[in-house]
């Protein structure tokens, strides 16, 4: 089985959809073709809106701007490190002349203007099609709680997506785009990459911009890309942080040094999880690296995350949020100000205790989730809806408090997809360990 692309559950996505011919082909070969002239961005944008179309029930677009796109494509210029590559945006990110509504009854207005990342996109030649669904202000894991209802997941659409970027997860599996924008908290953008069964790079803390991205917490929001291949997600990083030219990233001839996490709370898994993952590590020589204490880290973010939101959403209509939401919000006000200050400096230390880690392993190794796409359902019950988050968060939320770069990777497993999480100290060095695993095929 491919390490690049997990296999469908049901056959919900078909392989002969209009996407097929192209799906074969990275960012970079879509875009130099575009460049060539041996690709047309009207034909590829056209080729986009009719799989969107086509997988519509899975409700991960939230608005299609259709004339948009075409209009883009028709009047593309043939230039650019993501030319003509069809893009789809989480809505909590500002489009200039689309619903900017982060999936809230509460909010519904036009965006101003673009976001930096947009603009970024727009410069590198990307074309966007439209918005993709994400939780309710991108407050929530799981990816069910939208005025427009849950997102679906491609393998089986009885089950969740994971969240908060569930409609840019969904729509890359179901091959709509190659590449969408989304953000990550607490595992926003690795969380739902799992679940579906494709790739969730999360850069290290500034590498892309959050201005006019609807705040989450300030000191834990990051801008990420999904896509089908680690190479791909690598190269849209260079591509839209101007850090480097955009180029493929070739994976390392030696082997790189990884440990592998120890700590129990890791390694919960679910029969399914627990099965890929440790046949994923046979095929590997890690070495077993303990991580900073879980509670610890977990209760830090959380002290860190919780205030913060509470600051983001004063004075907002609260009462015409999704119940899930106005519940974590009312939870996160019981944070104390001494513990949001102490949180501050114990984020300090755990990252230091992280980077020493990276002192003797290039990366380390963890499941991304400890569970398979629960069903849809499962985020309503009481009990069942917090072992959900559970096991959805346990093993993101550390790199988004250390700001360390983290990638999600699909690994074999029978049915449903499987996530391995790659944890570095540099988005370099997490992009050549990622796409090194995922030429160990």
């Amino acid at each position: 089985m491919s390490w690049t692309l997990a296999t469908r559950h049901d056959g919900a996505v078909s392989d002969s959809s209009p996407w097929s011919d192209v799906r074969v082909r990275t960012l970079e070969q879509i875009a130099t073709g575009v460049r060539r002239g041996a690709l047309d961005p009207v034909q590829l944008v056209e080729e986009a809106l009719e799989q969107a179309a086509a997988t519509a029930d899975l409700n991960a677009i939230v608005y299609l701007d259709a004339d948009g796109a075409r209009a883009a494509a028709a009047a593309h210029d043939r230039t650019g490190a993501l030319a003509g590559v069809p893009v789809l945006v989480k809505e909590i990110v500002e489009v200039e002349g689309l619903p900017y509504r982060c999936g809230s009854a509460s909010l519904d207005e036009p965006g101003q203007q673009d976001a930096d990342v947009v603009r970024r996109l727009r410069a590198a030649g990307a074309i966007i099609i439209g918005l993709s669904h994400t939780h309710e202000f991108a407050y929530g894991c799981t990816g069910t709680s939208n005025r427009v209802g849950p997102c679906r997941n491609p393998h089986d659409p009885s089950r969740m997506t994971g969240g908060s970027s569930s409609g840019s997860a969904a729509a890359v599996a179901a091959g709509v785009v190659p590449l969408a924008i989304g953000t990550d908290t607490a595992g926003s953008v690795r969380i739902p990459a799992a679940l579906c069964g494709i790739v969730g790079f999360k850069p290290s803390y500034g590498t892309l911009p959050t201005d006019r991205v609807f705040p989450l917490s300030q000191s834990l929001d990051h801008v990420g890309v999904l896509t089908r291949t680690a190479a791909d997600a690598a190269y849209a990083l260079n591509a839209l942080a101007g850090t480097t030219a955009a180029q493929a990233v070739a994976p390392s001839a030696a082997a790189p040094r990884l440990g592998v996490v120890t700590n129990p709370e890791y390694l919960n898994l679910t029969p399914e999880v627990s099965s890929a993952w440790s046949a994923a590590m046979k095929r590997f020589n890690p070495v077993e690296v303990q991580l900073p204490d879980w509670s610890h880290s977990f209760t830090t973010a959380a002290h860190l995350q919780g205030p913060e939101a509470v600051a983001n959403h004063r004075g907002r209509a609260h009462d015409r949020y999704q119940p899930d939401v106005q519940q974590r919000l009312r939870e996160a006000a019981q944070v104390q100000p001494a513990d949001y200050e102490r949180a501050k400096e114990e984020a300090t230390r755990i990252t230091a205790e992280l980077d020493a880690v990276f002192q003797h392993v290039d990366a380390v190794l963890t499941p991304t989730v400890l569970t398979t796409a629960p069903p849809i359902d499962a985020a309503d019950t009481a009990g069942g809806g917090l072992e959900v988050r559970r096991q959805l968060l346990t093993a993101t939320r550390l790199a988004n408090l250390t700001r360390h770069a983290a990638v999600s990777l699909p690994i074999p497993a029978d049915g449903l997809p499987v996530g391995l999480q790659v944890i570095a100290a540099s988005n370099e060095r997490a992009a050549a360990v990622a796409c090194w695993i995922e030429a160990q095929r």
